[in-house]
């Protein structure tokens, strides 16, 4: 039975943005158990563990509360209305403010955007010294509208490629969509730093880094030392065999193996380590090492430890588990060739993600790339082991129990700690923020609502134990739009699902877009039936489906529902199943009949019903006022099979397959360029578009 919560733990909670219940929907409030709650207060270093204690700690909060000047980091808006801590300092308090930009103020007037350092003393000799976050009000409302491709990068191969997509094909796509098909972005998945295993987990969305790309996704020939390697003949024969290992994905079938990929590049990159570098070279990796400072030097320490000790730092010896101990820096120092290879790697992979933003650029795309930051990293990965003291021990962020899932869903990520990130004026965010913007058009955030708020669910316990822990949105959309601004980027929040009030509001007011996907755009508050063009919100990226999603084809079809059969991952009998599944895209056909949306013919003549269907509803997307216009890479050929089946681990193969056309042959980057299918969609895009 679970423990009723006691006031003076409700009242810490609080404190502390612990919540003590949650809505799974607007009628049904559920409240958390002690234990959770009680958990979730000890991650955030406060002792709720017996009555005693929790009144002791509830008392020092308040405390502290009640004596603090200021909070550890305050958010002001440029141009808005003096922030409330400001506004409660008693009168006569100076303010000493000294801007990143390096001059001293005494007040808000005119200061630059930027993360300033604010000191202030009160008449009664009190002082406090806070981070000052000043941010434009908002993100810039992109111009125009634009329309482009949605693609998970592993899955795109060329005739070039190493047995998954890589950087080169990347911006060769981008190229291409720019010049010959007027798309104004590419949107891919995330590419961070993986966690190195045998074999490596294939999520993009549980990685090792979030701060660093991954150098599997490196075009080796674009390495600018491949040419000169002393060693032609070893690399002609690792060439060989990763055009075997295409050739297995492209004709024979195979899933893509990124163990094996990974494999051959990494041993022609130990290769071409050996060239040195050229002046010009070496002083741009100088720079590049100063610029990345310790965040690098953790990374690169990380996965030089890992080749010895494995990839779980929870693992390593004890002196080794703390990045910042002498253990640590002896290491560092004998692995010293290792932790150097590594930091090449990543500027390495910085530089091809920065030639793939600018060649896009280039091609005319007016936002070019667009890149997926993951809701978090792998707790046994460089950046769990770095941050250590900004993530909450013994945590993991997950999902309640709701309708679609009534036991929860557990993630296996560390959540950041709020305080911490405040203590800190959202440093790591920021750095993690900048490097991303640095190369690229947009930035797409998995689960934005993480920034207002994140379910912790304590370590060995299921996901229905868990609570809501809140973070200060204000301050985490301040950094946000502060660093999207100065790179001119734009930023599409991932808002799909459970989203409580008010986030959606408060993300549109700062210029943050939300994302729609049709099938899910329906008048919920009404009669439920499929939401008219007319009445979709204009700030959002719309697209039709997206990477856990069935693709079009298949729901047009109902293959995703034979497919969840095939793998006993339905809850009702097979024909009640497809029976709603037909009737939720009668809906949306009958829709799109009635707004003369369904013709027989499109770009190069006649079509399959199968095809004008997917026609049709991108023209539909198209007659939305959303800013942004997404077709997912597969469905222009007819792929029908998802990239990702959520609840499934090896019962079906996420994020290995190759795309592929309506018969499940793989379709390379050449043969999309060239197939009549595509262009006939993306003419129908273009066409409605200009019109």
């Amino acid at each position: 039975m679970t423990a009723p919560l006691g006031e003076d733990l409700t009242r810490l909670a609080a404190l502390h943005g612990v919540a003590v219940s949650y809505r799974p929907s607007p009628d049904r409030t559920v409240t958390a158990s002690a234990a959770a709650v009680t958990r979730a207060l000890a991650a955030l270093g406060v002792d709720a563990g017996t009555p005693e204690a929790t009144r002791a700690a509830l008392a020092g909060r308040e405390r502290e509360l009640a004596e603090r000047l200021l909070p550890p980091t305050v958010v002001h808006w440029s141009g808005g209305a003096e922030p409330d801590a400001l506004a409660a300092l008693p009168e006569g308090t100076r303010l000493r403010i000294e801007t990143e930009q390096g001059e001293t103020r005494a007040s808000l007037d005119r200061l630059p955007p930027g993360v300033h350092t604010m000191t202030a003393t009160a008449p009664d000799g009190r002082g406090a010294r806070a981070h000052l976050i000043v941010a434009p009000p908002r993100l810039p409302t992109p111009a125009g509208r634009s329309y482009g491709l949605l693609v998970q990068l592993y899955s795109l191969l060329s005739d070039r490629s190493w047995g998954m997509g890589d950087l080169g094909d990347l911006a060769e796509l981008a190229d291409w969509a720019g010049r010959a098909l007027g798309a104004g972005f590419v949107q891919v998945n995330p590419l961070h730093a993986a966690v190195p295993g045998t074999p490596t987990d294939p999520s993009p969305y549980r990685p090792s880094s979030r701060r660093f790309p991954d150098p599997v996704h490196l075009r080796i020939e674009d390495v600018p030392e491949f040419a000169y390697a002393t060693v032609p003949e070893r690399l002609r024969g690792l060439r060989e065999s990763a055009a075997r290992l295409r050739e297995a994905v492209l004709d024979k079938g195979a899933l893509i193996d990124r163990d094996a990929v990974w494999e051959l590049k990494r041993e022609a990159l130990e290769l071409i380590a050996t060239v040195p570098l050229g002046p010009g070279r070496r002083a741009a990796y100088c720079d590049f090492l100063a610029r990345e400072g310790q965040s690098l030097e953790d990374h690169a320490t990380w996965c030089a430890l890992a080749e010895v000790h494995g990839s779980d730092w929870h693992r390593w010896p004890r002196g080794l588990r703390d990045p910042r101990s002498a253990e640590t820096a002896r290491a560092r120092r004998d692995l010293i060739d290792r932790v150097d290879f590594h930091s090449r790697l990543a500027w390495l992979t910085d530089a091809q993600l920065t030639a793939a933003q600018r060649t896009a650029r280039e091609a005319g795309m007016p936002l070019g790339i667009v890149h997926d930051l993951a809701v978090g990293v792998h707790p046994g990965g460089a950046d769990a082991w770095a941050q250590q003291d900004h993530l909450a021990a013994g945590m993991s962020v997950g999902a309640p129990p709701d309708a679609f899932n009534a036991r929860g869903q557990d993630w296996g990520l560390p959540p950041w700690r709020p305080d911490r990130l405040a203590e800190s004026g959202y440093a790591p965010y920021r750095r993690l923020l900048r490097a991303l913007f640095r190369y690229t058009g947009a930035l797409r955030i998995d689960h934005v609502m993480g920034l207002f708020r994140l379910w912790w669910v304590p370590q060995g316990e299921p996901p229905t134990e868990g609570t809501y822990v809140r973070y200060d949105a204000e301050a985490m959309l301040a950094v946000l739009v502060l660093e999207a601004s100065r790179a001119g980027a734009v930023v599409i929040g991932e808002d799909l699902g459970t989203v409580e009030p008010g986030v959606r509001e408060a993300l549109r007011e700062r210029g943050v877009l939300g994302t729609s996907v049709l099938w899910f755009e329906r008048d919920w508050e009404g009669d439920g039936r499929p939401l008219p063009p007319d009445h979709w919100r204009a700030d959002c990226l719309a697209t039709a489906t997206t990477h856990d999603l069935p693709s079009t084809a298949a729901r047009l079809t109902g293959e995703h529902v034979e497919l969840r059969h095939r793998l006993d991952l339905s809850t009702r009998p097979l024909e009640e199943e497809r029976a709603e599944a037909a009737a939720d895209t009668g809906e949306w056909l009958d829709l799109l009949s009635r707004l003369d949306l369904l013709q027989g013919t499109g770009g190069g003549g006649d079509t399959s019903s199968e095809e004008a269907e997917i026609q049709a509803v991108h023209r539909f997307l198209l007659r939305t006022p959303a800013r942004m216009i997404g077709v997912w890479l597969p469905d222009a050929v007819g792929d029908r099979r998802p990239q990702n089946l959520p609840g499934t681990w090896d019962q079906y193969p996420n994020w290995r397959l190759p795309v592929a056309d309506a018969d499940g042959r793989p379709v390379t980057l050449e043969r999309l360029a060239a197939s009549p299918r595509l262009h006939a969609l993306m003419e129908v895009l273009r066409g409605e578009a200009d019109g």
